[in-house]
């Protein structure tokens, strides 16, 4: 991708659903761009539209008003087909709850997105991708047999396997004790750093907020920037 482009931007985006009769106001007018490199938090009080926000940088959902560009690319002028593969081609995706397969193991999970990539070395990267999370001597485990930081581990293996240019996190840490979910941020910062991924972090934990270069705080649907 063009490196002089924004990783994503989003230009006056809204989101409205109906409500008891009415429309309910999500996100009101949101910009901002993130470029590659950055890390930038994205915080603010439960309700504020964090996850929906991610969800349409990510093309998962579609915005009321405005736009979002991933890589250059308009996600609303894309078709539903385009925009999936877009995003397997340069998203990595971290969600509180895992979102990890049940039927298959940490290995097969891992592998899954880079063999549907047409990736030739998807048994081999896996892997790699597992024992640097840690995983090594687990391959062959289902999810039910991992605690949830090592089922946090795995997600995080799967993530940046492909090379992402951009990973968005959704409360990392939010199924996970203290102790645990500072270990796996420390990871997934770690393993971000190594790989110039540019990363996009919803979380309400100020301590890792502040770990970013950035922190967007949602207010009411409505983005106070800082530094």
């Amino acid at each position: 991708m063009d490196a002089s482009l924004p990783v994503v931007e989003a230009e006056a985006l809204g989101k409205e659903v109906p409500s008891g009769g009415g429309r309910l106001v999500i996100l009101h007018e949101i910009s901002f761009r993130v470029m590659a490199g950055e890390a930038v938090a994205i915080v603010g009080a439960s309700g504020s539209g964090k996850s929906t926000l991610l969800g349409l940088l990510a093309g998962l959902d579609t915005p009321t008003q405005g736009r979002v560009r991933l890589a250059g690319h308009d996600l609303n002028a894309l078709d539903e087909d385009a925009r999936a593969a877009l995003r397997g081609r340069l998203l990595g995706f971290v969600f509180q709850s895992f979102h990890l397969l049940p039927a298959l193991t940490a290995l097969e999970n891992v592998m899954l997105p880079l063999e549907l990539a047409g990736r030739g070395d998807a048994r081999a990267e896996a892997e790699r991708m597992l024992a640097r999370v840690g995983l090594g001597q687990r391959l062959d485990h289902y999810p039910k047999h991992l605690s949830g930081g090592e089922q946090q581990r795995v997600a995080i293996a799967r993530a940046f396997a492909a090379g992402p240019a951009l990973l968005l996190a959704d409360e990392p840490t939010g199924n996970l004790d203290a102790a645990t979910g500072a270990g796996i941020i420390d990871l997934m910062f770690a393993i971000n750093a190594e790989q110039g991924t540019t990363l996009a972090l919803v979380t309400h934990d100020e301590a890792i907020a502040r770990r970013c270069g950035r922190v967007l705080k949602l207010d009411g649907g409505r983005l106070l920037e800082r530094a």
